[in-house]
């Protein structure tokens, strides 16, 4: 059933409809459709409204932002550069302050997918606005940001030559880097090199370049709270305005780190070692921290020394780990005593050196009793018929109390002979992107760095306490490697299976970035 409606033709409304209160009907100027006359706009439907009415005109639908590609952060104008996420809620908070809302609001806002390398960002946006007294309208509408590349600040102050304010130089004055090595696992580990415009080598340590003050004195705590080290400040003064008395000043922090690394042999002072609990002057470092950690291999007591300790009575290593000699076990024998993973043995000990050339022994003491078993090879200190010039170690030989208590070799660890040198590891481990400047290694200074940095792998291998503080990446492998790289130990030719100490593959992390990882022979 249909009817014909001429909508030139005046509308009545009957007197009783005006009296009661009912709503007067009229219809739609554009469509015809029946609407309460009272509330339409312009005589309009909402449908036909909204055909006729943009509530979305005087916003901007292309916009500019601007990335630095050398830093992954976004202008936030005037000044700032906030890092922001693809589509993460701050790059859409970003992109919504660029926007002229002209007496809108906008109720929703996402993001609409677009190719990553198309330079373009796609976001939907939902406005609402007030139309009448008490009506409002919603709109959905397309913005579209181009993506610009520009440099910050500091990415352009980082590739001129003098810009940085303060510099954190870090020292250690010893032969081997092991600490240092470790030291830098720690730093990549926490992002502590984050804010560092430059980092360069430098004789017996690095130097750490920063745009500002604080950011160096933030590192240097950060430094303060991983390893015992004494700092020293200085500034230069580099301009001053006579006008406003305003200076410019460049700040340098002067890092030393304690000259005892781990596996050392150290010879305590008499006073320092019965201060820290009545330990043997003669002991090993097993572990550097926040303090330095020894150990006396013949009680398995242990004892800290603090930084400020150290430095009260400051001494140096009696030997370090390019001192130490290779022995066979030829007995051992636990005793009893444990303290954790250590067990006191008594070893009787033969130099590899030695063996077809005569039958020499030597008796020693232990923390590796619960390891060590005859014909297992193990490294120590020679100190019979060894000469130290070191006034501490000459104290202990004039004492009573302690010369007696001098064993014929202190070992450090157990020694894996057959391992072959140049074997793939299924892990590897960061290094940080340091400018040489003028001091390239030479061939001999480059093969000494690689045999410590083979020594620092297999101490993350051997000790699963000092691995805590490395993060270790799964070595990237081709497909038809898969199958050997999940296999969690390694194919090694050296006949004694699985003792050797290895990484289970549940400790790697998977995010391996090639750009930032130096190939470990």
């Amino acid at each position: 059933m249909s009817m014909d409606i001429d909508t030139d033709a005046p509308i009545s409304i009957a007197p009783s409809q005006v009296e009661n209160g009912a709503a007067a009907t009229i219809f739609c100027c554009d469509c015809g459709a029946p609407i309460d006359g009272t509330t339409a706009i312009d005589a309009k439907c909402y449908d036909c409204f909204k055909l006729t009415k943009d509530i979305s005109q005087g916003i901007q639908r292309e916009a500019t932002l601007h990335f630095c590609r050398d830093c992954d952060r976004w202008l936030q104008p005037p000044t700032s550069w906030v890092n922001a996420q693809p589509e993460s809620r701050e790059l859409l908070a970003l992109c919504l302050k660029k926007l002229s809302l002209n007496r809108t609001r906008i109720i929703d806002a996402s993001f609409i997918w677009t190719e990553p390398h198309s330079r373009r960002i796609r976001v939907k946006l939902v406005v609402q606005a007030a139309v009448a007294d008490d009506r409002v309208m919603q709109q959905a509408l397309e913005v579209i940001y181009v993506v610009a590349y520009q440099q910050c600040p500091e990415c352009a102050k980082s590739y001129t030559a003098n810009v940085w304010r303060a510099s954190v130089q870090v020292r250690q004055k010893v032969l081997h880097k092991r600490t240092f090595l470790y030291l830098e696992q720690l730093i990549l580990k926490h992002g502590a090199h984050r804010d560092t415009i430059n980092i360069k080598e430098a004789k017996d340590g690095i130097d750490f370049f920063f745009s500002a003050r604080n950011q160096a004195e933030k590192f240097v705590d950060f430094l303060n709270s991983v390893v015992p080290v004494r700092v020293k400040k200085s500034q230069e003064l580099i301009s001053q305005d006579a006008h406003t008395a305003k200076k410019s000043y460049k700040f340098t922090f002067s890092v030393e780190l304690i000259p005892v690394c781990k596996d050392d042999l150290v010879a305590l002072p008499i006073p320092l070692a019965k201060q820290i609990g009545n330990i043997s002057p003669l002991a090993i470092c097993y572990r550097i921290g926040t303090a330095i950690n020894v150990l006396d291999p013949n009680t398995l007591q242990t004892a800290d020394i603090s930084g400020p300790v150290y430095w009260r009575a400051p001494f140096t290593s009696l030997a370090d780990a390019q001192d130490l000699v290779e022995f066979i076990v030829m007995d051992c024998e636990p005793v009893g005593p444990t303290k954790g993973k250590w067990v006191l043995g008594e070893v009787q000990l033969a130099r590899a050196t030695d063996l077809g050339v005569n039958d020499k022994t030597y008796f020693a003491r232990t923390h590796l009793g619960g390891l060590l078993h005859a014909g297992d090879s193990v490294m120590g200190y020679m100190l019979t018929g060894t000469n130290f010039n070191n006034p501490n170690f000459e104290a202990i030989e004039e004492s009573h109390t302690y010369s007696s208590r001098i064993p014929d070799v202190m070992i450090v660890k157990k020694y894996y002979p057959n391992r072959r040198r140049n074997r793939k590891r299924h892990w590897k481990v960061k290094r940080m992107a340091k400018d040489e400047g003028e001091l390239l290694p030479k061939k001999t200074d480059q093969d000494r760095m690689d045999r410590e940095f083979e020594q620092f792998l297999q101490d993350i291998e051997e000790d699963e306490e000092f691995r805590q503080g490395v993060q270790l990446y799964k070595q990237p492998a081709k497909k038809k490697q898969v199958d050997e790289m999940s296999v969690a130990t390694t194919d090694d030719d050296d006949g004694e299976g699985g003792d050797l100490p290895q990484v289970d593959m549940n400790e790697l992390l998977e995010d391996f970035d090639e750009l930032t990882i130096m190939e470990d022979q």
